[in-house]
């Protein structure tokens, strides 16, 4: 799979978004990658690992969220289900389910279940679109998912313990 085609179909012009995107994806891949090389006791394929980081955010540009530059109209909860919709299009499922699963610390019925959609949601949690230079610390992010609830907090914070 060419990860990089795929962003270039749905954000062809190089502008803040796309840039943005690239950014985040990129920083979450990155450090997803950084955890399996430090834990080689994980049985994580690593190719799909990097393609899924740098997919798990496609369906942003047809949400409603002009602080990062996305004019579409839908809800931006929803935009791992709209990228998952995206992949499954493209003829990607396990890709999909990346997307669909990685949106807090998963949303009901769309809980993160394999090795590596656990991973890639746990690394997103460390960067915000919104803040892009900005890496936020475990105490942080887990500081920033008590308002989504305390089941949330206590899965990251499980996850931080096992990929930390």
């Amino acid at each position: 799979m060419d990860y990089q085609s795929i962003l270039d179909k749905y954000y062809p012009q190089d502008d803040a978004l796309r840039r943005l995107l690239l950014k985040h994806s990129r920083q979450v891949a990155d450090r997803a990658l950084f955890i399996c090389e430090r834990h080689k006791e994980l049985p994580v394929d690593f190719q799909f690992l990097e393609e899924a980081a740098m997919l798990h955010d496609i369906g942003v540009f047809r949400c409603d969220a002009p602080s990062i530059y996305c004019y579409g109209t839908e809800p931006y909860i929803r935009h791992g289900i709209i990228g998952g919709e995206i992949l499954r299009e493209e003829g990607y499922p396990r890709h999909a389910r990346v997307c669909e699963r990685h949106t807090g610390t998963g949303l009901p019925g769309y809980e993160p279940e394999t090795l590596e959609e656990q991973i890639i949601c746990y690394a997103d949690k460390f960067y915000s679109k919104s803040s892009p230079d900005c890496v936020r610390s475990i105490l942080d992010t887990a500081q920033s998912l008590e308002k989504f609830g305390h089941e949330g907090v206590v899965k990251f914070l499980e996850w931080a313990e096992r990929f930390e």
